[in-house]
C-alpha cells in the first residue's frame, strides 16, 4: 500500500495547480489511510528527493523538486 500511497500523493500533486500544498491537502489524495500514516509516507518521499519541503519561517509546506521557480513565479503575481 506505501508504494501505491506514494505515486497516489505524486500523481495528485502534479495535477494541481498550485505548487506548495499543505500536509492535509496531501492527506486527500490518500482519504483512507490515518493522518499518522500519511506523515510517515508523505517524510518517505521527501527523503527519496520526490518532494521537499518549503517554509516560510512560520509554515512548512510540500512541493515537487525544480518547482522553486514556478514558486518564485507565483510569490511575484500575488
Amino acid at each position: 500500500m506505501s508504494e501505491e500511497a506514494k505515486a497516489r500523493i505524486i500523481e495528485w500533486v502534479k495535477q494541481q495547480k498550485k505548487t506548495k500544498h499543505y500536509f492535509n491537502d496531501l492527506c486527500k489524495a490518500v482519504p483512507e489511510i490515518k493522518m499518522m500514516q500519511a506523515k510517515k509516507i508523505i517524510n518517505e518521499l521527501v527523503n527519496e528527493g520526490r518532494l521537499k519541503y518549503w517554509s516560510s519561517g512560520s509554515t512548512t509546506m510540500y512541493m515537487l523538486p525544480g518547482q522553486d521557480d514556478v514558486a518564485k513565479e507565483e510569490k511575484g503575481m500575488n
